[in-house]
């Protein structure tokens, strides 16, 4: 690392500090977004007919009658789910927008964009002649990267189809796929090659930027996009990630809107006020440290994707101790390089360690600690919701510790052995609780128990099930509510587990023929609850009716524990 950033500059050197940090918080949110809450928007729901046109469809179809029915009854519940939907998908665009805005910061200050500032801002200078149509130009300048940005998220939805981004949350070719795209990112910006669009497409916008009006200035952008592709296309690709995760319509474009608006914004407020480029670090090797220390956290977030098939397929061959392996050792390569022990090819020299890289070593250092007793079993819980469950390690100290709950004596029934028990027997677990896992199982436990079901839709690659689990199920209160009151039915929606032959059916909702247990339970809750979210609760009787307005994930535990008061009061009524 060159020493150009002097004491003088040492406030501004803090800021790129609170990049980095602000930078891996932002691919933890990128992370914990994917397979949480899936929109509902993407579904086509049949609302209930009116009075009118039931008598229309009476005189058309025979049947027409059992239809309204059956669609009253699913209007029913949909008014009741409405808020636990409404609620969740404006919080989760809001989070995308962040991490597109995040990921956009850091790409700014990547070799092929920071030092294209006072270059770019000197031109607006010069060519707007008077300030006041510098900042004009600017405006436009920035507004055109925007746009180019967004413009990009939208066709992505328009190529892959909003009901396609759902199933991509969970599908196992997609989440290999970006496993093997963030891998080459990582290696592009550890220095191994350049990913670059065609020079020929760079001169040719080049060539028409010199247009004078809204045509050159939008050139000029597409210019900055396409020349800056070779560090922006890696930083793309993670942010995108959690876009197609999301599974929402607006999730490529609102997350492209925060990426590009990161990107123009400096763009924009140093053309208008020159004067403070003076206070800026200079460029130097500081910029491709930036660079690096994004690639290893690229490869490292990688393994989540590859941690999402292993999981859906039942590979059993990415658990959590292989996970936390090669995440400390990449802390510690990433560790070495702040102190300067190692470098690649393209790196200079580290003469002395900066305030900035010994802080961040610091941090490298004891992330890397922490995670250490995970590989005997530690909770690890600021980061367990990114790992594979802990129910996947194979040597767990506190497993055999005795601290087991055991189950409790109200829950013995006559069916002696579970359905689908071995396929998820690496799916997370609270201790003391006993779940089932198919739901006319749980109706004829419920049957035997008198207790109502308590559905769980959750997901081998739900984070937020995760934290549910984690952090509210484990409560007292919580805990012995679901243990003695309930029979726990947890339906995995995105398991890749064949049905046999004569299970597999076509479905009412989708008209598609359902052949994965994982698309069986997807199929009920949209059916039957008029949603696709996950964690999504449900509380009903042994004859299948639902009890109380269902709801989504909710880590406030005394309000979960009204919910499952409620609940229990309504099916004692």
């Amino acid at each position: 690392m060159t020493s150009a950033i002097g004491p003088g500059l040492f406030r501004h050197t803090v800021l790129v500090i609170a990049v980095f940090f602000v930078t891996a918080f932002g691919h933890v949110m990128a992370a914990q977004t994917a397979a949480d809450t899936v929109s509902t928007g993407d579904v086509q729901f049949t609302e209930a007919p009116s009075a009118s046109q039931q008598l229309v469809e009476n005189k058309k179809k025979a049947d027409s009658v059992a239809k309204a029915k059956a669609d009253s009854a699913k209007a029913t519940v949909a008014a009741a789910t409405t808020p636990a939907d409404g609620t969740d998908s404006p919080k989760s665009l809001w989070q995308l927008f962040i991490i597109g805005f995040v990921g956009g910061f850091a790409a700014f200050l990547l070799p092929c964009v920071y030092p294209m500032l006072p270059l770019t801002v000197s031109f607006f200078t010069k060519r707007g002649g008077t300030r006041a149509n510098a900042i004009w130009q600017s405006c436009l300048y920035g507004f055109s990267i925007i746009f180019i940005y967004v413009v990009f998220g939208l066709l992505i939805t328009i190529i892959f189809g909003p009901a396609a981004l759902n199933g991509l949350a969970t599908n196992g070719i997609f989440n290999f796929f970006f496993f093997l795209m963030l891998v080459v990112f990582g290696a592009s910006f550890l220095g191994a090659f350049e990913i670059t669009l065609p020079s020929s497409l760079a001169n040719k916008l080049d060539e028409n930027s010199d247009k004078r009006g809204f045509a050159g200035i939008f050139f000029m952008a597409a210019t900055l996009v396409v020349v800056s592709f070779s560090c922006t296309g890696p930083a793309i690709g993670g942010v995108l990630s959690s876009a197609f995760t999301k599974g929402d319509r607006l999730a490529p474009a609102v997350v492209m809107f925060g990426f590009s608006l990161a990107i123009a914004l400096p763009f924009t407020i140093f053309a208008t006020f020159p004067s403070a480029l003076k206070s800026l670090p200079k460029s130097g090797g500081w910029l491709n440290s930036v660079k690096v220390i994004l690639g290893f956290i690229e490869i490292a977030f990688a393994l989540k994707f590859l941690s999402n098939v292993d999981l859906a397929y039942h590979w059993n061959l990415i658990d959590r101790e292989v996970v936390l392996s090669i995440w400390i050792a990449i802390g510690i390569l990433m560790s070495l390089y702040l102190i300067g022990k190692i470098k690649f090819s393209h790196d200079s020299d580290v003469q002395h360690l900066t305030v900035t890289r010994t802080f961040f070593a610091m941090a490298a250092f004891a992330f890397t600690v922490y995670m250490i007793p995970g590989l005997w079993g530690a909770p690890l819980k600021a980061i367990s919701a990114l790992l594979p469950p802990l129910s996947t390690q194979d040597f767990d100290i506190s497993a055999g510790s005795g601290s087991a709950v055991p189950l409790s004596s109200t829950n013995v029934t006559t069916i002696k052995e579970k359905k689908y028990e071995d396929v998820f027997k690496r799916l997370p677990k609270v201790k003391g609780i006993d779940d089932w896992y198919d739901y006319d199982q749980a109706i004829e436990v419920s049957k035997q128990l008198k207790k109502p079901i308590l559905i769980d839709f959750t997901g081998w690659n739900c984070v937020n099930c995760r934290l549910m689990e984690q952090n509210v199920f484990p409560d007292p209160e919580v805990f012995k509510r679901l243990q003695n009151d309930f029979v726990m039915l947890q339906l995995v929606i995105d398991d890749k587990t064949e049905l046999p032959a004569n299970e597999q059916f076509t479905s009412a909702v989708s008209g598609k023929k359902i052949t994965t247990l994982g698309g069986k339970w997807i199929d009920l809750e949209i059916g039957k609850y008029n949603s696709n979210a996950q964690p999504y609760y449900v509380i009903i009787n042994e004859k299948g009716e639902t009890l109380v307005p269902p709801q989504g994930a909710n880590q406030n535990i005394p309000e979960f524990i009204k919910y499952l008061d409620s609940g229990i009061a309504a099916y004692k009524k």
